[in-house]
């Protein structure tokens, strides 16, 4: 078998897809995607497509190899997001070759559905309390949220305060058994960090996710002695390389890397046993596409430390397209008491509306995060 062609497809409302042929007409799909760098993500695959045009696509380490080692300069969102989504393709067309789930080669499941939660949001306490009791209507057992707005290095009590109180209204609205997460989301800095986790501790959430920016190993030490929440981060990391010192240091009780940025199946599955060495949990992050998620499930299947899993239906990003949109056999994500199953059909387990994603890259997308500022006019973290 034989690499023929790769085909990228930006579509709404802010994704990559792509999709490797072979000579024998089967084919694998991968979602490529760095939110906001979507052409140039697409660009690198193009890039690195050069070299596996006429390789066998089932010699899937080797060529993960290469197209990281072999440029020379490595790592990084843009190279191992383009990197993930090759991956996830040839993972793809290796398990369609032989008729099997992707987690059967990476040596059968441990778990045939996993738990997920549900993203909430709103301006006020109270449309999040909403969004918290419809999530929880729709049989989520866990929701994440937002903390705060911009936040400056050392800001006013009021910032707390409205923080304090939309947590609060959910908290009040699920009861106390619904799992919690609050995503500072980078925003926040190490000074006014400390007096958030303080401040949250009553509310028992199930994590407090990016407390502060990854770089900040120094802050991110500090925070892991004094938090009795669970502290996630990841999202922002993107091979084993970058979440080593994470680990052995001990800055994080929850992982989150995404499989498509940190380098597809091949690199994330050895980031969670990584992980499961040092005692941490896994949650993978994915508020993506459907490929993303079936990539996501089939890792959730054979890590034994992955315990929640992010999914992207019905998140605010989806105002064009949503989740089920782009796949003919939706029926494959079986959401049911606050658990997805794990797709079982060859590959990824799912079936691409190609026909559709053609006509939707039509539109494409140029999505931007928002670009924000404190009252000053400085650059404040989104």
């Amino acid at each position: 078998m034989k690499i023929t062609r790769l085909t990228t497809f930006l579509v709404p409302p802010r994704w990559c897809f792509l999709k490797i042929e072979t000579d024998e007409g089967i084919v694998g799909w991968g979602e490529p995607i760095l939110e906001g760098r979507a052409q140039t993500v697409a660009a690198a695959v193009e890039e690195l497509g050069d070299y596996l045009i006429g390789k066998d696509p089932r010699h899937i380490e080797d060529h993960w190899t290469v197209l990281y080692r072999g440029g020379f300069y490595r790592g990084g969102g843009v190279h191992m997001s383009a990197l993930a989504g090759i991956d996830q393709a040839l993972w793809d067309i290796k398990g369609k070759a032989l008729g099997v789930p992707v987690s059967e080669l990476l040596g059968g499941n441990v778990r045939d559905r996993i738990r997920v939660y549900s993203w909430i949001g709103g301006d006020r306490p109270s449309e999040t309390a909403q969004q918290a009791r419809d999530a929880v209507a729709r049989g989520f057992t866990a929701v994440k949220m937002n903390g705060t707005e911009e936040m400056q290095f050392v800001d006013t009590f009021d910032k707390v305060e409205r923080c304090l109180q939309n947590v609060a209204a959910v908290r009040e609205a699920v009861g106390p058994h619904v799992g919690i997460g609050v995503d500072f989301h980078g925003r926040v800095h190490r000074p006014m960090a400390k007096v958030l986790i303080k401040e949250l501790e009553p509310y028992k959430l199930m994590f407090i996710e990016e407390p502060v920016l990854s770089e900040h190993e120094e802050a991110l030490k500090e925070i892991a002695r004094i938090s009795s929440t669970p502290i996630a981060l990841g999202e922002r990391l993107y091979s084993r390389w970058d979440f080593k010192r994470v680990l052995q240091e001990g800055y994080a009780d929850i992982i989150q890397p995404d499989p498509s940025h940190s380098g597809g199946i091949t690199e994330t599955r050895k980031i969670a046993t990584m992980a499961e060495a040092y005692d941490v949990a896994l949650a993978l992050h994915c508020p993506l596409g459907p490929i993303a998620l079936a990539a996501n499930l089939q890792l959730d299947a054979v890590c034994y430390n992955a315990f929640i899993q992010e999914q992207s239906l019905g998140i605010h990003y989806n105002q064009d397209n949503d989740l089920m949109d782009y796949v003919s056999n939706p029926e494959v994500f079986k959401y049911e008491d606050g658990m997805v199953a794990i797709p079982n059909g060859p590959g990824l387990g799912i079936e691409v509306n190609e026909e559709y994603v053609r006509e939707r890259a039509q539109q494409g997308h140029r999505w931007r995060n928002p670009v924000w500022r404190h009252r000053d006019g400085s650059f404040a973290e989104w």
